[in-house]
């Protein structure tokens, strides 16, 4: 009877999961205008020395579960109608948002060090939108640029952090509740509940305050290494 009841609890957590990515998906595209699509998933009855199997054809992906795949990251959409047949297809599917162009980019950075960038940007008292985490990374969302203007930016700065990692037009990230070969995604920083539409912090001031923060440590060295 336990084992009965055990396994109707899992299915009802799975069919609840399942959901949460539809109505993030739906949320994501149609109130936020945000271009989605969904990503390769897991699969669920291989895996690999390395953990979770990635449902792409690659035997070797190194990234399981966290990039698109069937449809190409081009697919990405606002539409309402696309999204809800995606995801009623395949409702175990990881949310991947579509970066650049009218949609936010990102500045991500390994777990540790994004705790340690997030907590130093806290005490400068510097404004930020959402922030995605994994268990392997964390990424602050940013307002859209171009690639010029952060090869710009970029150049006029002495050194960057090489842990950063930008995505920006042509790129993508996976957005809460996905599931990857890393692990959950969750908010670090929620947006506020009711947004119209997130507010996003410029990319410059991030990157300021970041290679700020890289550089403050006393002795010398940065925070934000791997």
């Amino acid at each position: 009877m336990r084992e009965i009841l055990g396994r109707r609890r899992r299915l009802r957590f799975r069919r609840k999961a399942k959901s949460a990515r539809l109505d993030a998906a739906v949320t994501f595209a149609v109130e936020w205008d945000w271009p989605v699509l969904p990503g390769a998933s897991l699969r669920t009855t291989t895996r690999t020395a390395a953990g979770a199997a990635c449902a792409c054809p690659d035997p070797d992906c190194a990234v399981p579960g966290a990039h698109p795949y069937d449809p190409g990251l081009l697919a990405a959409t606002t539409d309402e109608r696309m999204v809800r047949w995606w995801w009623t297809r395949r409702p175990d599917a990881p949310v991947v948002l579509a970066t650049g162009g009218r949609a936010p980019c990102a500045v991500s950075l390994p777990a540790v060090a994004g705790a340690r960038a997030l907590a130093a940007l806290d005490a400068s008292g510097m404004r930020l939108g959402p922030v995605v985490a994994t268990p392997t990374r964390w990424s602050i969302l940013v307002a859209p640029y171009g690639l010029e203007r952060l090869g710009e930016l970029l150049y006029a700065k002495d050194s960057v952090p090489s842990s950063l990692r930008f995505h920006g037009e042509g790129g993508y990230l996976l957005l809460p509740p996905s599931v990857a070969g890393a692990g959950q995604v969750r908010w670090e920083r929620a947006p506020l509940a009711g947004s119209v539409r997130p507010w996003l912090p410029d990319v410059e001031a991030v990157v300021d305050a970041l290679v700020e923060a890289s550089t403050s440590t006393p002795g010398g060295g940065s925070r934000l290494t791997y």
